[in-house]
């Protein structure tokens, strides 16, 4: 049986929410500010919005953030899942754990030691700087969260079902689509939208790889907030939030319906 919660924790855990959230909704409340300032608030308007959404280039860079996210988080799924069934059929514990030590390399190094090396891969190997390196830098620091998401299913999964499939004579490619797919989507869905978070969220990396004449919303955003305070920064960093909100709504709603169902008769 669950715990409760002592007094104490409860309190604890509503001021670190408090910290968590309020410089949030702090930008948001003074997005709607038409005083043009977040010290007196002087009445609601939604101008700040419109100016938003009238600029042009700040809509190509939207569009910009959401084909690079939807696109590295879509091929690291695929790369991702591939690799967390090759490290799963690993039968040498040793090779598996080596494997799995360097998938985690990029995620236990600093932001900035993996856009500095980047940097300097694509510089050697003569990448022109823009759309196409960050692709590639986003999907390259994806692919550890994929595995890392895919593979606890995998290991979770009986080899009973397997045994079965086969008994049954179905081929490798149908033990793949109809048996271990179906079984590990709630881990699929949860790579790829950890992929899709980290990508539109990432900063440290996209500033080194990014070139002249295209950017991201992070590095954009950084490069507006370094002008002085305006209000778009507030629009915009609401608009995120509502949007990164949505994705863990639906990712909720997405793992929820396929959970598997309770088997068996209650005693």
């Amino acid at each position: 049986m669950r715990e409760n919660l002592s007094p104490g924790s409860k309190l604890l855990l509503v001021v670190i929410f408090f910290i968590l959230y309020a410089p949030i909704f702090y930008l948001i409340f003074y997005s709607f500010n038409s005083g043009g300032n977040m010290i007196n608030f002087e009445s609601f308007t939604l101008d700040w919005y419109r100016e938003l959404f009238h600029d042009t280039r700040l809509l190509i860079i939207v569009l910009n953030t959401l084909v690079i996210a939807l696109l590295s988080a879509l091929i690291s799924t695929i790369i991702g899942v591939i690799g967390a069934l090759v490290i799963r059929d690993f039968r040498s514990r040793q090779a598996k754990n080596t494997i799995l030590s360097l998938n985690n390399v990029l995620i236990v190094s600093p932001d900035v030691i993996i856009g500095a090396s980047f940097l300097i891969l694509f510089t050697m190997a003569g990448i022109k700087l823009g759309f196409y390196s960050v692709l590639l830098s986003h999907i390259a620091f994806s692919i550890p969260i994929v595995v890392l998401m895919v593979l606890p299913k995998l290991q979770e999964m009986s080899p009973t079902l397997i045994d079965a499939a086969r008994d049954l004579g179905a081929s490798r490619f149908d033990v793949v689509t109809k048996v271990i797919l179906p079984y590990i989507t709630p881990g699929i869905f949860a790579g790829f939208f950890m992929a899709l978070t980290y990508s539109l969220d990432d900063f440290a990396v996209t500033f080194f790889v990014t070139g002249n004449g295209f950017s991201t919303l992070s590095v954009e955003i950084y490069s507006l907030a370094r002008q002085g305070i305006s209000l778009n920064i507030n629009a915009l960093s609401a608009l995120l939030f509502v949007f990164t909100l949505v994705l863990v709504i639906v990712y909720y709603f997405i793992t929820q319906r396929n959970k598997p169902s309770g088997m068996g008769v209650k005693r």
